[in-house]
């Protein structure tokens, strides 16, 4: 079924069909083009809610949770997708919309040549019956004037009165009419002979030629807006499978949430490795009352050693408040020992400080082979570069490698001594070996340091390494006074301390010592037990709170 037989006679309605048609194709290429900007809008959200939720991190900020790990591998995930909604948007643009824009120029084009020749042809027609109908309308006049000029004459030849010279004036008027009257009909004939000669091209031949021409552009229109309906699902369908995949690492992500390892790792980054502190022992400030013979007086045993306990040595609330492990924790500086931290903490801190630097010394010392070689290659091959010219460069190398061995070496004693003390704490036996001094500051019970200003690295009294046990003689004569010091202070022992070295204290873990002699920067501090018992112990083994006044007023070091 065609257009041009079935449809000969609706050029009209064939013209605004075919505008409604190109109009529908526009209308849909408007479609696309929001559609795809709908696209575009929405990866960028995407793209910026990801960068939103996952902004740039240090290494050291780096999520260790699994939980937070698996959201940020979800983010990652989702920002792919929003890559694949770019990729949908750019293909609908470039294939679909793109497409249909210049399918819809061409057929304007095509449409109006086509209603063009359709037109020409019409007016052709149109002129070709103009012309035979002209040539009717002179027949009809001939015709006309030679029937009255017939009349004419037929009533002067039978009239007797009129003279011949009428008679023959009409005859000859009445010829000339009936000759132009037949070549009129000649020429009427010639031109409805053409018009209908004409006409049967038009409708048999022009026409149903421009009408196919239209029917076929019409339907090329329709299988384009099929194909571009199907290149619209397969922009989409192809990005089916990534996206899945964007899905399914979503899914991955959130199984690996696990709540045993996140617990884990907090234990890890917030352990200290202190031990819960103990039962305080009894404190009895009546030994210095009169007692009588009475029966109903308990009697307190007296000091081992003949001295008397000083009443200075009372712990008010504030300093047991601040023995307490959930305390408020002092603000301590941050120091290059870490010493600040728990030992727990501390521990893990200098191992990886210990490993970047080892990681610097590594390519230290592959820089310096690398020019080693490059200095022999030179002494060979003098023309190839000056081995002098090296020199400054390798010295400059050594220099560093030395620097970064003292540094982890410095880092590596560092890290002997906290693992000393963390080993001795699990045995709750540390042995007199262990360095007694921090370096900057004295760890306190809450797991953090107190920094003790001007505290410079020194030994007890005459022995040049603090972690020697002292000799006999060394404390000797801290001890020859007849006279025993006051108590300026007390304290706490935070660790066990097995005084096996002459002139110090054995104490037990959580004992309550008194103060009487301040550390004077070695790094220990002279107590003195309730037995009357006196040494030194080390300072960073325990807390100490100095009084400042006979009201029992404290300052915590």
């Amino acid at each position: 079924m065609t257009w041009g037989t079935e449809l000969w006679d609706q050029f009209e309605n064939l013209d605004k069909h075919t505008q409604w048609g190109i109009d529908f194709l526009e209308r849909y290429s408007k479609f696309v083009k929001e559609r795809l900007e709908i696209e575009q809008t929405y990866a960028k959200q995407l793209r910026n809610l990801v960068k939103k939720y996952c902004p740039k991190r240090s290494k050291d900020d780096e999520p260790r949770f699994s939980s937070c790990v698996s959201f940020y591998s979800i983010l990652n995930e989702l920002n792919d997708y929003a890559g694949q909604r770019e990729v949908v948007a750019e293909e609908m643009g470039h294939k679909v919309y793109g497409e249909l824009m210049r399918y819809s120029q061409d057929l304007k084009s095509e449409r109006k040549q086509h209603l063009q020749e359709g037109r020409k042809a019409q007016q052709y027609l149109d002129q070709c019956w103009k012309q035979m109908d002209n040539s009717k309308k002179k027949f009809e006049r001939e015709c006309k004037e030679a029937e009255k000029s017939q009349i004419s004459y037929d009533r002067l030849d039978n009239d007797i009165n009129a003279t011949k010279s009428e008679v023959e004036k009409a005859k000859s008027q009445l010829y000339l009419r009936t000759h132009s009257a037949d070549e009129s009909k000649n020429e009427y004939a010639a031109q409805l002979q053409n018009f209908n000669g004409e006409q049967w091209k038009h409708f048999n031949v022009a026409i149903p030629q421009i009408f196919k021409n239209l029917q076929d552009m019409d339907e090329r229109r329709t299988v384009k807006l099929g194909e571009t309906y199907r290149s619209f699902a397969d922009v989409e369908r192809r990005v089916v499978p990534i996206i899945s995949k964007c899905l399914e690492g979503m899914v991955t992500a959130a199984k690996a949430v696990d709540q045993r390892k996140d617990s884990a790792i907090v234990v890890e980054s917030f352990k200290s490795g202190f031990e819960p502190p103990g039962d305080y022992p009894f404190e009895d400030y009546s030994q210095n009352l009169s007692r009588t013979g009475s029966d109903n007086t308990i009697s307190t045993p007296k000091n081992e050693g003949g001295v008397k306990p000083d009443p200075k040595h009372s712990i008010s609330k504030t300093a047991k408040n601040k023995l307490w492990l959930f305390g408020k924790k002092p603000k301590a500086p941050s120091l290059e020992d870490f010493s600040h931290l728990p030992p727990e903490q501390r521990r893990k801190r200098l191992q990886a400080r210990i490993d970047e630097l080892s990681k610097e010394l590594q390519k230290e010392v592959d820089q310096r082979d690398a020019l080693n070689k490059m200095k022999d290659v030179y002494e060979k091959n003098p023309q190839m570069g000056d081995p002098q010219s090296l020199q400054p460069k390798i010295s400059e190398t050594m220099c560093n490698m030395e620097k970064l061995r003292s540094e982890i070496h410095k880092n590596e004693s560092w890290l002997s001594e906290v693992e000393g003390k963390v080993s001795t704490r699990g045995d709750r036996r540390p042995s007199a070996d262990v360095n007694h001094h921090a370096p900057h500051g004295r760890e306190s019970p809450e797991g953090s340091y107190t920094d003790v200003p001007n505290q410079e690295h020194r030994s007890p009294p005459h022995q040049p390494d603090p972690r020697q046990a002292h000799q006999p003689d060394e404390f000797d004569d801290e001890f020859d006074d007849d006279d025993p010091l006051p108590v300026i202070g007390h304290c706490k022992a935070i660790y066990s301390f097995n005084g096996q070295n002459e002139g110090t204290l054995l104490m037990k873990e959580n004992e309550v010592l008194y103060i009487i002699e301040e550390d004077k920067g070695d790094g220990w501090t002279r107590a003195r037990k309730q037995s009357g018992e006196e040494g030194y112990v080390p300072t960073s083994y325990v807390e100490i709170a100095m009084e400042k006044n006979s009201k029992g007023a404290v300052t915590y070091i």
